[in-house]
């Protein structure tokens, strides 16, 4: 089994991400990409043994341009993770809440946490992202500058955390995927999913037919398959038939797409649609459920 040992993803160090791989598998080495894309070439070419992408945000919805990369890159979904979004207001050591007079970090962040800056009156300043924010403050030397970043960050670049968990919403929570080529091999997640349910992700086209919809998605209902997701996208300029993206849970035994109801309803798929395109089953992540994060 291949052992991972270097994880690409979009960003630099600190970055949320960064933080997701750490949860993902705490042994491997985080490698920073400038781009999504970027990041997914790293795994598809074998540069890193796969990569973490988010994929959706509790607060913003889909990550954009990210299910369109899934479609045109040729990577499966191994495992998905759930991370909290919890902001840290970073500052110099030394540094007093009440010394802090504008806090740098990227613009959702900002309106995350803009009831707790507002309190405050500390003035609110863009940035291309949170832990690049936090570098900046360091490199600054200015006490009466903060960040809005992740413990992370703060241990990577010597910041001290002035004020924790400062986001307005409690409920902030980005989904991670972990992508693969199809061929790779994997060890164990180290996070104990036994039992899980079973996740699949797949896009397809349907027909330009009437009803061709409704017809594909028949066999879930049928066979007792639990559709949680399904969003349409414009490919190549075409407005005659939309591409779909789907995530359909099943129990540990049925979300397999070789169980019978998985295969009859993914055979019903097939008779309405021009083509299919698996991405990936794999466990569903506990915290679907209530379960805790790792």
């Amino acid at each position: 089994m291949q052992k991972i040992q270097r994880l690409a993803f979009q960003g630099v160090r600190g970055a949320f991400a960064h933080l997701a791989c750490q949860q993902f598998y705490p042994q491997a080495t985080a490698v920073p990409y400038p781009s999504f894309e970027a990041a997914m070439q790293a795994a598809a070419l074998g540069e890193t043994d796969g990569a973490v992408i988010p994929i959706e945000n509790s607060t913003a919805g889909r990550v954009a341009g990210v299910h369109l990369l899934l479609h045109s890159n040729q990577l499966t979904i191994r495992a998905e993770h759930f991370l909290p979004v919890n902001h840290q207001l970073l500052a110099l050591p030394g540094a007093t809440l009440a010394d802090i007079k504008q806090v740098v970090s990227h613009p959702q962040a900002l309106a995350q946490c803009h009831g707790f800056l507002s309190r405050h009156q500390i003035t609110e300043v863009g940035h291309s992202n949170t832990a690049g924010a936090a570098a900046d403050v360091a490199s600054w030397g200015d006490s009466s500058k903060a960040a809005i970043a992740s413990s992370l960050a703060a241990e990577i670049y010597g910041l001290q955390l002035l004020a924790s968990d400062i986001e307005d919403e409690g409920h902030n929570t980005t989904r991670f995927l972990l992508l693969q080529p199809a061929d790779a091999t994997i060890t164990a997640n180290p996070r104990d999913m036994g039992g899980a349910p079973l996740m699949t992700s797949l896009f397809f086209r349907v027909r330009n037919v009437p009803a061709a919809l409704f017809k594909a998605l028949g066999g879930f209902a049928t066979n007792g398959i639990n559709l949680l997701k399904i969003e349409s996208f414009i490919e190549d300029g075409q407005f005659t038939a939309a591409l779909f993206y789907l995530e359909a849970l099943g129990s540990p035994f049925d979300g397999d797409p070789t169980a019978p109801s998985m295969r009859f309803a993914l055979e019903e798929l097939g008779f309405f649609s021009d083509s299919i395109r698996q991405l990936g089953t794999y466990p569903a992540d506990p915290y679907r459920f209530g379960g805790h994060a790792a």
